[in-house]
């Protein structure tokens, strides 16, 4: 990561994030952020009982985006668990037979997007009057047989398909909600649509995060995710700050 690395005036339009613009400086504020904030973590082990602190990756970052492509279903749960946490057995099952049972649905979004990202879809993909079949139509689909553990479930699905899967919780989910439009086929077409709306923007967003933190290049359709996030759960200012810390070290 470059110190001082040259600062722009282009801005994001996401309206899921409120009514104002986000610049693309503090968007990429924030994303450097996600990537290297720390926190502390005292823990104790059989080597050192009575405790020490250390510290530790702040958000998800070096555990599922900076982690290589997955090469099995049990390696897709670990990446589940690198962003959401640890699960119990049942949980792992339950999220490692949910990953095996829609592979077919995952098999035919993929084959229908033959290639192409979420964002370069046709319109009617993501509508309910192109359905059956769709895009849209299929991203729900797995979305309603993703069960009790629908986050761990997309994050292994977003990372096999980071251009094509979005990875949604049921935060961001609740707030993409009062964004759809008559005739979405789901909130996927709400991301799809910000997604469209700022190409030029998200395409040199994509190019400053990939040059600023090097261990991983995100799509659009991850730092889209990343930034709702931060915003929905009240983390969004303490990553710009980190982030700010980490591109200008002597402000």
């Amino acid at each position: 990561m470059v110190a001082g690395a040259q600062r722009t005036k282009a801005v994001l339009r996401l309206p899921c994030l409120g009514p104002e613009p986000m610049g693309l400086d503090r968007a990429l504020d924030a994303v450097v952020g996600y990537a290297r904030a720390t926190r502390w973590l005292r823990f104790r082990s059989p080597g050192s009982p009575e405790g020490r602190w250390a510290q530790v990756p702040a958000f998800g970052w070096t555990r599922f985006d900076a982690r290589p492509a997955s090469t099995g279903l049990d390696a897709d749960v670990l990446l589940g668990e690198g962003l959401h946490g640890r699960l119990d057995r049942a949980g792992w099952h339950d999220v490692h037979d949910t990953l095996d049972r829609t592979a077919p649905l995952v098999d035919a979004l993929v084959a229908r997007a033959d290639g192409s990202p979420l964002w370069a879809q046709d319109d009617d993909e993501l509508s309910v009057l192109g359905e059956p079949g769709t895009i849209g139509a299929l991203l729900r689909q797995v979305g309603h047989e993703s069960g009790p553990h629908a986050a761990h479930v997309l994050a292994a699905l977003h990372h096999r398909h980071p251009a094509l899967v979005p990875h949604l919780t049921r935060t961001t989910r609740r707030t993409l909600l009062p964004h759809l439009e008559e005739g979405d086929s789901g909130v996927e077409a709400v991301v799809r649509r910000d997604l469209r709306a700022n190409d030029d923007a998200f395409a040199e967003l994509e190019a400053a995060v990939a040059t600023a933190i090097g261990d991983a290049r995100p799509t659009r359709l991850r730092l889209h995710d990343v930034l709702l996030w931060l915003s929905t759960t009240l983390r969004l200012a303490h990553a710009e700050g980190e982030g700010r810390r980490f591109r200008d070290p002597g402000r």
